[in-house]
């Protein structure tokens, strides 16, 4: 399990790399006392939060295996971050990515320096991918979320909220693999318990609910998962080293519809500083249209995962 001291030492190597997103307050309608602030992990460099554990974890190993070079496999975001903080570190990266993945994101990734490699559409045949490519070629895989230092590295994220917002009271998170919440929730529940830490994925690959009320890793098809608008989060299971983490610090699970997810990225999109991705707007959709399944707060945070939204769907949700 990850430890407080882990993700405080992630949040000194992240310094002058990632950015410390400021909340920005979420101006919602008159009848709703609760207040909602936005973490707008969008305003990363990489335009998503996802650097943050890349980072971390490279900037982790050691000169030898820096020398390797690195490998990932990526929907989309991790990769870009892997890139990022690859290039930054003078290391090798080679991305595996599925050929379904937004064309914004396969051209950022191989813009950042980054070799990109193109397989089908689920995330089990990407994975394989990478470690056949690890194994022939001595590549050190970064894992996108199933990892002590990734998960600290996305834990930042929760102590940037604390210090920000010590009176929050209930923090909702995006979740794909479960790596973002592992750590954001280590991060909150180690600093102070009494925060409830809320998870959000999209009904359509809604594997992590499914687990944790199962007790047990549930896993979904590549064909189920791959029909969310959200990219992002279309991972097929959470990872064994995720699912510790959410069964020990995360209150509950709830799962957004498609216009749900939807209805959240117009809302989001009326702000410059909100734009989201649809991945990045599930947890926003969670707080917004799930008021009678969620704990009763008045102070809270959704964070905005990824802004890396394709031009042409940006325009019709702004109908332009």
């Amino acid at each position: 399990m990850v430890t407080l001291s882990e993700i405080q030492s992630a949040q000194l190597r992240l310094r002058g790399v990632a950015t410390h997103t400021a909340l920005v307050e979420f101006k919602g309608g008159a009848e709703d006392p609760r207040r909602l602030y936005l973490k707008p992990e969008n305003q990363q460099p990489i335009g998503a939060f996802k650097l943050r554990g890349a980072y971390n974890k490279i900037s982790s190993l050691s000169p030898e295996d820096r020398k390797r070079g690195v490998i990932t496999y990526s929907s989309g975001n991790h990769g870009q971050g892997v890139a990022y903080a690859a290039r930054a570190l003078k290391v090798k990266a080679v991305i595996v990515m599925p050929g379904n993945a937004p064309v914004i994101k396969r051209e950022a990734t191989a813009a950042l320096g980054a070799e990109v490699v193109l397989v089908g559409p689920g995330s089990a045949e990407r994975q394989l991918k990478a470690e056949e490519l690890a194994v022939e070629h001595g590549y050190v895989i970064v894992p996108p979320y199933n990892d002590e230092q990734i998960i600290a590295g996305q834990g930042t994220i929760g102590l940037e909220i604390l210090e920000d917002l010590p009176d929050v009271e209930a923090i909702f998170v995006p979740v794909g693999g479960g790596g973002m919440i592992s750590g954001v929730a280590t991060a909150i529940k180690l600093s102070k318990p009494s925060v409830k830490v809320i998870g959000v994925e999209p009904e359509l690959a809604g594997d992590a609910q499914a687990s944790l009320r199962a007790g047990k890793i549930v896993e979904f098809s590549a064909s189920e998962t791959s029909r969310t608008i959200a990219d992002g989060l279309r991972t097929q299971s959470i990872g064994p080293i995720n699912f510790e983490h959410i069964r020990r610090y995360v209150d509950d699970i709830v799962t957004v519809t498609e216009d749900e997810i939807r209805g959240a990225v117009k809302l989001l999109a009326s702000n410059p500083l909100t734009v989201a991705e649809p991945s990045g707007a599930v947890a926003a959709a969670g707080f917004l249209f799930h008021r009678e399944q969620l704990p009763k707060t008045k102070t809270n945070v959704a964070i905005i995962s990824g802004g890396n939204i394709d031009p042409e769907m940006l325009k019709e949700f702004r109908g332009v």
